[in-house]
């Protein structure tokens, strides 16, 4: 596993006071330096879009199914999960249970991976906002 469930949090947080700081930026700003910013923004939600495609591309098994499933509906696979490990922990030998963490983990990192992707559109939707802003203004 290349990043734990907790550094990939880390990452979310960090993530989000950058978009922070770029949105309270964005009032001192020309409208150049609006787009310019605007055009980053969009092109670094983009970038995060691909790359969680392309996770969802190459993920197998449960994680995939788990992670399909959450976005189709996201309380039943939770009460699914919540519900396996009541009931089957006691049941698991350690190999299963280390193979059902490593699964759990993978999620984790994929939910926050999403949850960055959402920061990310929206940073860039409230830039985008702010330019048009600007353009009605004649801000230059």
């Amino acid at each position: 596993m290349a990043m734990g469930a907790s550094a990939t949090f880390d990452q979310l947080t960090d993530v989000v006071r950058q978009a922070e700081a770029e949105i309270e930026a964005s009032a001192a700003r020309n409208r150049d330096q609006l787009q310019a910013q605007v055009d980053q923004a969009l092109a670094g939600a983009e970038q995060r879009a691909s790359q969680i495609q392309a996770r969802a591309t190459q993920a197998r098994g449960d994680t995939a199914a788990g992670w399909q499933s959450m976005k189709e509906s996201w309380q039943a696979h939770i009460s699914d999960l919540h519900g396996k490990v009541v009931g089957k922990k006691a049941e698991l030998d350690q190999k299963k249970m280390a193979m059902r963490a490593e699964a759990a983990e993978l999620y984790a990192e994929d939910a926050v991976s999403f949850a960055i992707a959402a920061v990310q559109e929206a940073e860039y939707a409230v830039l985008d906002a702010a330019l048009a802003r600007a353009d009605t203004e004649g801000r230059n």
